[in-house]
């Protein structure tokens, strides 16, 4: 490989912030924050959505709501009360 044309590949710690979960990985994320983990200094990098928190994996897909069903039944309802031309 050439030097100086190739991005710093290390290892990195990804957080995810809602639920505190940490794991490392390679990658070539630019971070300034840095964490202490397992006794050593990585870079550190913040998620907002992991494979702990995500509702997919977590199970917690059901649990989500048809809010296109809830829009329509709310205009169905209360679609008279609207001006005409909108």
């Amino acid at each position: 490989m050439k030097e100086g044309i190739h991005p710093n590949y290390r290892e990195v710690v990804f957080k995810d912030m809602s639920c505190d979960f940490l794991f490392v990985s390679r990658s070539t994320v630019q971070t300034k924050e840095t964490i202490e983990y397992n006794g050593q200094t990585y870079p550190l990098v913040k998620l907002d959505v992991s494979s702990e928190s995500h509702p997919f994996y977590t199970g917690a897909q059901n649990k989500i709501l048809d809010t296109a069903g809830r829009v329509e039944k709310f205009r169905q309802k209360f679609g008279r009360f609207t001006k005409s031309g909108s």
